[in-house]
């Protein structure tokens, strides 16, 4: 075996996760996989440049056919034909993992991607929680004695595995000389260790794909899919997977990423944060009309957000797959009633008009919101499992459409500016730490947030936006008084040891990617340089 692991696992039970023979499966994948995976991140950064370079982006004609072809994806198994609500978080602590699947909700999006980082330790305790949660036997004792135990007395959430973007390479592990590919280590891990067991009881393999931009990257995952059921012996089309479109050039290829994993496919999800960082990434270089107000302003409303939605509902419906909303972020405070009954009464509007429009189901990020999003859909489905008989025909969305941000209502502030610049930091220090979910302003927050963050300061001042509020012009000499400013806020906030450990880096790593000439693709990317 040419796999290589290149760091100890302090993970407990590491060694029943790094065996020979899951490793072997591994390196298979890689064998198969990684070189394809490779030119596939090529073809993003040739298609990125000429859709800055025209400012559009159109539906694709070599796929006419799929569009206007009459096909659907492959019937959903019964334990995911009702997923009204689904509950997101990482799959380590085992403490969190036990609350999210204890939580009520349908399911549990086990997320070893954006709520998580890849630090060693988690990657491979991740995976040890997973196998427990797969077999009914995942359970935690605090260092005080606590005890935390799966409930006996009502369903648990079914588990949905996120693994890594195609983007994430995996330094742990070496394989003919090359970093692993974080998805293909995510995947092959879980599907070897729990693959046969789930596919027993009926309860998966089920995997949520992140950050796809094509129907080519949707087809490589098929192709995984595929080998990996023929080389385990697990009957084809077991594995289903649900899609985030993510990314606006996945939004213009619904149908053909259906299409690609027909089989395997189960239904498209409405990746919010990750959309609006997509946007701005995609066309940060192509004017003034890509500039995005303040992100707060920026509502599900908007009309851009709306075509976006409204064309994930009509085309999941026709092809009979489920359409999965946003991300509901808020934590409640209980030392804060009024506060948290003003965002519950935001959460609420929010699941009934993904309700009222189609989904079969929305996100939460925190257990007290698990009732408030089930009886909103409850309202709406009634004793049915899901509404894939709601087709919406009336929907008509254009490129235009789906490209409309100048319409979007807000302005761009130097308030926001502030925000953005302290949330950026004040996750990526806490990424920096090990943990991928981060708790800012009562909310629950993952790479998403930063990436936007960061992301805005990059497009405000390559635009050289002027601030409604203040008047002043983005510039370099503004960020960095206002980020030092912010830093220093932070520091007020934290202990001196953790400030010195991952704040200062953070601030520094922000600084440096917003003031560069050359745009970063991913923030993870650079920061896990400073953890690895």
């Amino acid at each position: 075996m040419s796999l290589t692991v290149k760091t100890e696992a302090t993970a407990e039970r590491s060694a029943e996760i790094l065996t020979d023979e899951a490793l072997a499966f591994v390196e298979k994948l890689h064998r198969e996989f990684a070189q394809r995976r490779d030119e596939l991140l090529g073809k993003r950064r040739e298609r990125r440049a000429a859709a800055a370079a025209s400012g559009t982006l159109d539906f694709l004609p070599e796929t006419a056919d799929v569009r206007a072809g009459d096909w659907k994806v492959a019937e959903a198994p019964a334990a995911l034909q009702d997923r009204r609500v689904e509950i997101t978080g990482p799959a380590t602590p085992a403490k969190m993992a036990i609350n999210a699947l204890n939580s009520g909700a349908k399911v549990w999006l086990a997320d070893l991607e954006d709520a998580s980082t890849p630090h060693w330790y988690n990657v491979v305790d991740s995976q040890v929680n997973l196998k427990d949660a797969a077999r009914g036997t995942l359970a935690f004792t605090s260092p005080e004695g606590k005890s935390y135990a799966l409930r006996d007395d009502a369903p648990l959430a079914v588990v949905v595995v996120r693994p890594r973007g195609w983007h994430m390479d995996e330094d742990n592990i070496e394989i003919d000389g090359q970093a692993g590919v974080g998805a293909l280590l995510d995947f092959g891990l879980h599907f070897f260790h729990n693959a046969a067991h789930l596919a027993a009881s009926g309860q998966g393999p089920f995997y949520y794909l992140p950050k796809m931009e094509s129907h080519l990257e949707a087809r490589l995952w098929n192709d995984v899919f595929t080998f990996a059921e023929k080389e385990l012996g697990i009957e084809h089309g077991t594995v289903r997977a649900t899609v985030l479109i993510e990314t606006i050039p996945a939004a213009f290829e619904m149908d053909e990423i259906l299409y690609e994993l027909r089989d395997h496919a189960s239904g498209l999800n409405a990746g919010r944060w990750d959309y609006l960082f997509s946007i701005i990434k995609y066309f940060r270089d192509a004017g003034s009309d890509f500039v995005i107000p303040d992100r707060a302003s920026v509502a599900m409303t908007a009309p851009f957000m709306r075509a976006y939605t409204e064309l994930l509902v009509q085309t999941c419906h026709k092809r009979g797959a489920f359409a999965m909303g946003g991300m509901a972020a808020f934590i409640p405070n209980r030392r804060d009633p009024e506060v948290t009954e003003a965002a519950i009464a935001k959460v609420r509007d929010d699941k009934k008009r993904e309700a009222t429009d189609g989904f079969d189901g929305s996100w939460v990020a925190h257990p007290d919101l698990v009732p408030v999003c089930r009886e909103v859909f409850d309202e709406v489905l009634g004793d049915k499992p899901n509404q894939l008989d709601k087709q919406r025909p009336e929907v008509n969305v254009t490129a235009k459409d789906l490209l409309d941000i100048a319409s979007a209502p807000g302005e761009v502030t130097e308030a926001g500016l502030r925000l953005n610049l302290y949330v950026a930091v004040a996750y990526t220090a806490v990424w920096l730490s090990g943990n991928g979910a981060v708790a800012i302003h009562n909310l629950m927050e993952d790479a998403a947030t930063a990436e936007i963050s960061r992301s805005q300061v990059w497009q405000q001042l390559h635009n050289k936006v002027r601030y409604s509020d203040t008047g002043n012009e983005a510039t370099p000499e503004l960020v960095t008084r206002l980020l030092a400013e912010e830093t220093e806020h932070l520091k007020s906030e934290v202990d001196h040891e953790s400030f010195t450990r991952y704040y200062e880096p953070a601030s520094t790593l922000i600084r440096d990617i917003c003031l560069s000439d050359d745009y970063e693709d991913f923030l993870t990317t650079p920061a896990y340089e400073l953890v690895r």
